[in-house]
């Protein structure tokens, strides 16, 4: 991969997108990942040429461990403009007992996955309205691995602009580590971003440890080969594979909403 080049391409696109769009500000949420590190010191420079605020926001709800809180905290105060931490633990509890028409049960993976799912939105509630405050959009911080495998919470963690939806995670790893060694001068920069290439995987939301948890996969080397070589060599071996039966079951999720269209309305 050549990672130089692929900079140069992110960077000279979110460059010209901004300026079309008058964009003021990007907000990003700093979950203390590898995917919203890198997303943010990719824009970091832009922002900076043309003066546009990167507004990096760690978001707390309870179940975020305090090495996510910590390493979202590094990468902010490294990389953004303006940096807070926010901790919307009651929001949620309060949303939460306001919303559930039955008793709260954390006991069962479908109801941390549901309550997991309104964490998510939340989060996104206060990244929109900072969004339209300072005339932004939000960035998109999901990477291509996720989009297959439906990693994400449907009108909860999708942004505005994507930089890496088309990057599998491997390659994310990739980029961050090449930025490292190649671009980013002080220790402090190149601390935030590789204890971030460093860290277990999670989404904070409390449903398993970690993402490869739920993947059922030792690491993203795995889930990526197995992606690529059902998807792309249509090697049918995989079929029943976790990895493999998630994507399709997560199938709906890239195509939301699902509209009928005129051809079946009107035939």
């Amino acid at each position: 991969m050549d990672s130089k080049k692929i900079i140069k391409n992110i960077r000279r696109e979110l460059n010209t997108y901004i300026n079309k769009y008058d964009i003021k500000a990007l907000i990003i949420g700093e979950s203390g990942g590898i995917d919203s590190a890198l997303c943010t010191v990719l824009a970091a420079p832009i922002c900076k040429k043309n003066n546009v605020q990167l507004i990096g926001r760690s978001i707390t709800i309870e179940t975020n461990t305090d090495g996510e809180i910590n390493r979202g905290k590094l990468i902010g105060e490294s990389f953004c403009s303006s940096f807070k931490d926010v901790n919307l633990t009651d929001l949620y509890l309060n949303t939460l007992n306001t919303i559930e028409e039955g008793k709260i049960d954390l006991s069962t993976r479908e109801n941390k996955i549901r309550y997991g799912n309104i964490k998510a939105r939340i989060r996104m509630i206060y990244l929109y309205n900072l969004a339209q405050q300072h005339n932004g959009l939000v960035l998109s911080t999901d990477n291509y691995t996720e989009l297959l495998e439906g990693y994400w919470t449907l009108h909860g963690d999708v942004g505005d602009y994507g930089m890496i939806q088309s990057l599998w995670k491997t390659e994310v790893y990739e980029l961050s580590k090449y930025l490292i060694e190649n671009e980013l001068k002080s220790d402090k920069e190149k601390e935030a971003l590789q204890v971030c290439i460093d860290a277990t995987p999670t989404d904070g939301l409390g449903i398993t440890s970690s993402d490869l948890e739920q993947l059922d996969a030792k690491n993203y080397n795995e889930v990526d080969f197995i992606l690529k070589d059902y998807l792309e060599n249509g090697n049918k071996k995989w079929e029943n594979h976790s990895v493999i039966q998630r994507h399709i079951r997560s199938a709906y999720k890239r195509n939301n909403p699902f509209n009928l269209s005129r051809e079946i309305l009107f035939k």
